[in-house]
Order: structure tokens, then C-alpha cells, then sequence
């Protein structure tokens, strides 16, 4: 299957199916501080990024606020205990194709590692409700609590490299469903980045960190990887 020896992908959206759940809480506890900001808006400034960032870069590029990194930490302190309380009622699936697309490539002695800007607790129970355990579905877990620095920097990817112990960047790919994934898979110098169509960004946000591929979803990564 190609030279590919890694594939990092990106969680909600793009493997996880969790309907926009985590942008929509992000979302509700800004409003609910008074700063009428949208979900698209949450979706441009904040999508693919560590959720204390998100918000910085939400309230920096969508309100007047002045007194920013205060009121950011305000409103993720608010964040957790909303996002604990929505995940609780959720029913988190994967996308139609990608857990078999999983299987694939992990049959052919391609590493599959979950990358993303959630913290340790929040990813790993997402992997708890989908039922998948390291070892067994997937090789890694890796989250923003694991690295100093989130995306776009390559911190996520080369500690995913380490995990599964591969030592060359350009046979690692990198799917996801966000502009700030395909930049992360350029800065770790990754063989192939992916776009994916099944969560936050359009084609078009995509296109503009020129991605190697869009596909509709990682289930079709045959197309691709042959």
C-alpha cells in the first residue's frame, strides 16, 4: 500500500462522527457570555485547534473584545464541565467506511495513530464510546495534553512517529477535516496531507493550504493509496 508506513488522522470530523458537539459547546459558552458569535465562526477560527486556543482565536477575530486571554480563560473554564455534560447524552459514532478503511490499512503494516486538539481526558472518551482500544483498533492516542506546542506546529505528528517508531516523515500521512490539520501535516514534513469533507472546513477552506488530496471521507483512501 504505497510507501506509507504511518497514517495520523485527526479525530472529530474526520474519524469521529460526534455532530459538531465540541465547535457547539464552544460556541454556547461564548454566546453565553454575551459575544454573539456564530458557528461558522467558531468553525473558521477555531476548528483543528487546542480549545483554549480556539476561543483566543475566536474572541481576537470576531468580538471587540480587548481583555482577550482574561476572558478566554473565563470562558474555557466554563467549557469543560458544558462539554462533560453534552458528551454524557451523545451518541459518538464513526463515519460510514472509515473503521474498515482502519482495518485496511493496518492489515497492510500501516501504523493508524489518533491525533488531536482535544486534552487526554475528552479524546480518550470518544475512543471509550466507540469502543476502540490502542493495540487492538487503533496504534496511538495522541492529544494536546501530550505536546507542548498544538497545531499547526508538528508536535502531535512526531510524537506520533515515536510511538509506532517511525523515523521518516515522508512515509507518514496526515488526513483531516480542517485547514490547521493540513498545515500540522506540512510543518512535520509529511509525505501526504489529506483533506477530508466529512466535518468542519469546505473544499475551499481546504484548498487553501493546498493539500495533496480532498476526498469525501478516509474511507475513500483507497484512491489514493491503491
Amino acid at each position: 500500500m504505497s510507501k506509507i508506513k504511518l497514517a495520523v488522522f485527526d479525530m472529530a470530523g474526520t474519524t469521529v462522527d460526534e455532530d459538531n458537539v465540541v465547535y457547539k459547546t464552544v460556541q454556547k459558552v461564548i454566546n453565553d457570555k454575551g459575544y454573539g458569535v456564530s458557528l461558522d465562526q467558531v468553525l473558521e477560527y477555531g476548528a483543528g485547534k487546542e480549545k483554549h486556543q480556539a476561543i483566543i482565536d475566536v474572541l481576537t477575530n470576531c468580538t471587540e473584545e480587548q481583555e482577550v486571554k482574561e476572558k478566554a480563560a473565563e470562558i474555557f473554564g466554563n467549557f469543560k464541565p458544558e462539554l462533560k455534560a453534552a458528551y454524557e447524552n451523545l451518541d459518538v459514532k464513526t463515519f460510514e467506511g472509515v473503521k474498515e478503511m482502519m482495518e485496511a490499512l493496518r492489515s497492510n503494516e500501516v501504523f493508524v495513530v489518533l491525533n488531536t486538539g482535544y486534552d487526554r481526558k475528552t479524546a480518550q472518551s470518544l475512543v471509550d464510546k466507540l469502543g476502540w482500544e490502542v493495540g487492538k483498533d487503533i496504534d496511538g492516542l495522541v492529544t494536546a495534553d501530550d505536546v507542548v506546542n498544538g497545531r499547526p506546529g508538528p508536535d502531535m505528528i512526531l510524537k506520533a512517529m515515536e510511538i509506532v517508531g517511525v523515523t521518516d516523515s515522508q512515509t507518514v500521512l496526515k488526513a483531516g477535516d480542517s485547514a490547521i490539520d493540513i498545515e500540522e501535516g506540512k510543518n512535520a514534513n509529511c509525505g501526504l496531507t489529506v483533506g477530508v469533507l466529512t466535518g468542519a472546513q469546505t473544499s475551499e477552506q481546504l484548498q487553501t493550504v493546498n493539500p495533496d488530496y480532498i476526498l469525501e471521507s478516509v474511507a475513500s483512501l483507497d484512491k489514493i493509496l491503491g
